[in-house]
């Protein structure tokens, strides 16, 4: 496929093709709204979550050859959660990752970075606006939900072939599109790319290849890419219109794991999954963690057992979630995906 096309210039004045409008939408967003009003993310449901992701990062710094200093990094990192949680458990379980790791969190929205520092301390964090200003040096890199924000493009098939998909007044129109997609597919299917995911997997391939590490994604949609919409918009914890309000609701879209990963291997990477939330985190010993924590908080215990539900149950988070390793080609199996 070629996605080098401009803006069209024959577009209604106001019309704007839907990524750039996401990347509007979404920037206003996280500017000035707490997203945990509207929707709740996996470290903040458990915090077993986040331990065992620090963990997973552990073995896989030892599965390195436990260099020293390695970067520890996350993309959209929220309120810090994930990170205070990783962190807590890598520094009782793991003492020698915890003093060669340098905490680094890539986030744009001046609000969050301020929770993350409240929730964090003196983790000593470096914060970043992209990935371009990360150090070169060894990394593991966590990323959950953070995928599904990147801005999309989307196409229709028409009777006469591929329009693309702007936006203007609140509503689609659609415009001629001179992008290469398939010529077989039927009419009124959908098609979407983020061209931005894309680039991630390109850079973290070329990354990882060049200094040595991983990345956990961790996103929810298909294992296997395919026509179809999957915008959507949360508000509130309710889904509404995603062309509404724009900078007050929450739009996101299906993360396409194929693409994502051949993107990575095109990079270098050698690609691991995707696979399903609920397995990956059972393999980590998640449910133990969520057992134990109800046994030491009676008060809680059903609530935290229902948490460990809600992430890796099938009709729950479990199979829509899914977890993809991206890492350079010395590392063995990472963990969790061994029988993948």
């Amino acid at each position: 496929m070629t996605f080098a096309s401009p803006e069209n210039t024959d577009a209604p004045e106001g019309a704007e093709r839907l990524d750039h409008f996401m990347a509007r939408a979404a920037a206003a967003y996280y500017a000035a709204r707490d997203p945990f009003q509207d929707f709740a993310t996996s470290p903040e449901i458990s915090q077993a979550f986040g331990e065992c992701l620090g963990l997973w990062a552990a073995v896989t710094w030892q599965a390195m050859g436990r260099p020293d200093p390695v970067l520890l990094v996350e993309c959209g990192p929220g309120r810090g959660s994930l990170m205070a949680d990783a962190l807590r458990a890598i520094a009782e379980m793991m003492p020698d990752f915890r003093v060669a790791l340098q905490v680094h969190l890539v986030e744009t929205s001046p609000r969050l970075r301020e929770a993350q520092a409240a929730k964090l301390g003196a983790a000593g964090v470096t914060w970043h606006e992209d990935v371009g200003t990360l150090p070169e040096a060894p990394m593991i890199l966590l990323a959950n939900e953070f995928l599904d924000a990147l801005p999309i493009r989307q196409f229709i098939r028409g009777a006469d072939g591929w329009r693309e998909r702007h936006v203007l007044a609140g509503r689609f129109v659609e415009l001629n599109s001179d992008v290469a997609l398939p010529a077989d597919a039927p009419e009124g299917a959908v098609c979407e790319v983020n061209q931005a995911a894309l680039g991630f997997a390109a850079w973290l391939g070329v990354r990882v290849a060049r200094h040595g590490g991983a990345g956990l994604l961790i996103d929810y949609g298909p294992a296997e890419g395919g026509f179809g919409d999957s915008l959507q918009a949360m508000r509130a914890g309710q889904p509404v219109d995603p062309l509404s309000a724009a900078g007050e609701v929450d739009i996101t879209a299906h993360v396409d794991f194929a693409a994502v990963a051949a993107a990575a291997r095109a990079a270098g990477a050698v690609a691991h999954g995707p696979l399903p939330q609920g397995v990956f985190l059972q393999r980590l010993g998640f449910m133990t963690r969520a057992a134990m924590l109800a046994r030491l908080d009676p008060a809680r215990a059903q609530a935290q057992l229902a948490a460990a539900h809600r992430l890796t149950a099938p009709e729950a988070m479990g199979r829509l979630f899914k977890a993809l390793v991206l890492c350079d080609s010395s590392l063995p199996i990472p963990a969790g995906f061994e029988t993948a």
